[in-house]
């Protein structure tokens, strides 16, 4: 081959290959080590040097931690633990406070006896959080001196040195993120306070005090305390989610060996979702992993055989699947262990196969006792599999029937769908629209090639108070569910996926949010990968139309309709006509098209699933039966309602 200079510049050899040392590497890649640079990267700080805290409490050393949020957004948090080692590292010969926060995997959870359990397991976090913050102190205090050191952007300003004598111990960090390396700095105290709430909740009798200090005139402090432990966690939920429980006392069981403890807590309520939460080492396993799988299996088996035992499942009768016997039920399991196996940094799966068949085996032995030593709470939770298990057929049956019925019809889409004639679903996209007069216009204004419309008409089903059963054959949501094309439930498949964008537009007031607050109600509980993998859009139709002449601006807010008007009386006194849209059927096709549709202008919101468990908390609190939380929810969000509207 001819060496030409063009195959001369992209030669690959060793000088090519960049070595970084220290801390370059995470400010290199941060997102590697803290999954991003966006507000879920920025929160991550504070868990990573909170969760050095838990785990001296979880060592038995440390029983009160305070997270502070300082005005500029600078983070302080401070226990009362052993506070960390200021002795010489023998092989680097400086501080060991120094290494933990300048060398990665450096610290006391690898052997040697500093921590029997431990969520960092890595020992990069407090390295991590230095290298990707502007400036951070540590003060350390070992019950006779106070020990204080300076980091910018993780190198050391100087060296530690004692700055006085005390006769406590624990450890005070405090820093601020850098804004070179975040998209923002800004933290969401609720954010932060669900995650503090569930250590308190993981680490029964732990004292976590959460004070947001950022304006003085409006100081918020929160008390985490909790003696019940994940007992107390399950009722927080029932609570604020505003649901009836099937029986008073929540169900706990514990189990330990020489290396790993199981805890289990769970109630059933009157819902027809599940919500299981799982803890490794006091880190949320979102993925879930070993524990999860073992917990679910032995659920299903004790049902199953207490039916079989008791005559509640006769002998004809199907067994109960693991969807029926969790329908309704709220449980946390927390697991701690001296050797956690995690996937990946991120933590979201956890792979211990021991740790499997020990809460198989505890949940089995115990569930069983339980049930008969209290047999009218064990049929009441019986009660409710079978409900569920009925209504599984039911769904079964209609969904046969409604293929049969698709199958003998001429066409098996929707008769309203007005399809395009694009099949390549990464270019095509599917408008559901509120009304039919706005489908009309949407019909006649859209790019034919590749934007399909189907109107809907009147309220769906709120499908957060009813079952899979109640969905199949329903005349709102199925026509959505045909021309979508890759079925729901345990059934959906992304492949069969007809179009690429699925865009809910609908009119920009309370009717209209209604409608888009069931449609992702329904994609949630019943097509959530969808919304996991970026299917699922909102349109955003202008407000008002401002007209002067031939001259005409669209406004999507009261704000920007002001500052619209203001700019073109500053270009000429002539009067300007504003209109503001009712709803969609008001726009002909040429204006539906130009503002909303056209993917050149067009906003659109992704409807993301940043925190499953938020999202689903939301969801019970809106579409449920009960009003006081509710209430509860829309007057401490209210603030945010014109950000809606947008």
């Amino acid at each position: 081959m001819e060496n030409t200079p063009q195959a001369k510049d992209t030669q690959y050899g060793g000088e090519q290959i960049q070595v970084l040392e220290g801390l370059e590497a995470v400010r290199k890649r941060p997102g590697m080590y803290i999954g991003s640079t966006g507000p879920k990267g920025l929160h991550h700080l504070v868990y990573e040097i909170v969760d050095n805290s838990i785990d001296e409490a979880l060592a038995g050393f440390c029983s009160e931690i305070k997270v502070q949020l300082l005005p500029g957004d600078v983070v302080r948090v401070v226990d009362n633990g052993r506070g960390i080692p200021v002795g010489i590292q023998p092989k680097l010969g400086i501080p060991a406070v120094t290494v933990v926060f300048t060398v990665l995997h450096a610290g006391g959870k690898f052997g040697g006896g500093g921590y029997k359990v431990s969520g960092g397991l890595h020992g990069v976090g407090a390295s991590v959080v230095n290298a990707l913050s502007e400036w951070l102190e540590v003060e350390v205090r070992n019950g006779e001196h106070t020990y204080f050191q300076r980091f910018e952007r993780g190198i050391a300003t100087g060296d530690l040195k004692i700055i006085g004598d005390t006769q406590e111990t624990g450890s005070t960090i405090t820093f601020k993120a850098d804004h070179q390396i975040f998209e923002e700095t800004v933290y969401d105290y609720e954010v932060l306070l669900k995650r503090l709430r569930e250590q308190a909740f993981l680490n029964a009798g732990v004292n976590i005090l959460f004070s947001d200090l950022r304006d003085p005139e409006h100081i918020k402090e929160e008390k985490l305390h909790y003696e019940g432990g994940i007992r107390s966690f399950v009722e927080h939920i029932h609570k604020t989610r505003g649901l009836e429980v099937l029986h008073k006392d929540v169900i706990h069981f514990s189990t330990s060996s020489d290396t790993c403890t199981c805890e289990v807590a769970m109630q059933y309520n009157d819902s027809y979702n599940e919500l299981i939460l799982s803890f490794a080492n006091n880190i949320h396993t979102t993925d879930g992993g070993t524990h999860e799988v073992g917990f679910k299996s032995a659920l299903t088996r004790v049902f199953n055989d207490y039916g079989r035992r008791t005559g509640l499942l006769k002998e004809n009768d199907k067994n109960l699947s693991g969807e029926d016997v969790r329908e309704g039920l709220t449980a946390i399991l927390s697991v701690k262990l001296t050797e956690a196996q995690f996937e990946g940094q991120t933590k979201a799966k956890l792979g211990n196969t021991e740790v499997r068949s020990m809460m198989d085996a505890m949940v089995y032995e115990k569930l069983t006792y339980y049930f008969e030593e209290n047999p009218s709470i064990a049929k009441a939770i019986f009660d409710k599999a079978l409900g569920a298990a009925h209504a599984r057929e039911a769904a079964r049956r209609a969904r046969d029937l409604t293929r049969r019925k698709s199958a003998l019809e001429s066409a098996s889409l929707p008769g309203k769908l007005a399809d395009c004639s694009s099949k390549d679903n990464t270019y095509t996209e599917i408008y559901i629209v509120e009304g039919d007069s706005a489908g009309g216009s949407a019909k006649s204004g859209r790019d034919r090639r590749f934007q399909a419309i189907l109107p809907l008409w009147g309220k769906m089903l709120n499908v957060e108070k009813a079952r899979l059963d109640k969905v199949y054959g329903n005349e709102k949501l199925m026509p959505v569910v045909t021309a979508l094309g890759c079925g729901l439930g345990d059934e959906l498949d992304l492949e069969k996926l007809r179009y690429g964008k699925i865009i809910v537009m609908a009119d920009a007031d309370v009717d209209g949010s209604h409608i888009r607050t069931l449609l992702l109600t329904f994609f949630f509980r019943y097509m959530r990968p969808l919304i996991e993998e970026g299917h699922v859009y909102l349109a955003q139709p202008p407000l008002y139309r401002l007209t002067r002449g031939k001259q005409h601006r669209y406004a999507y807010s009261d704000e920007e309709r002001d500052r619209i008007l203001a700019q073109m009386n500053a270009e000429s006194s002539s009067k300007v006509d504003i209109q503001r849209y009712k709803g969609l059927g008001e726009m002909d096709p040429e204006q539906l098209w130009e503002t909303t549709m056209n993917p050149e202008n067009r906003i659109m919101i992704k409807v993301e699933m940043e925190d499953a468990a938020s999202a689903d908390e939301t969801f019970t609190i809106l579409m449920g039966d009960k009003v006081a939380p509710r209430r509860e929810f829309i007057e401490a969000n209210a603030q945010y309602v014109n950000n809606l509207d947008v």
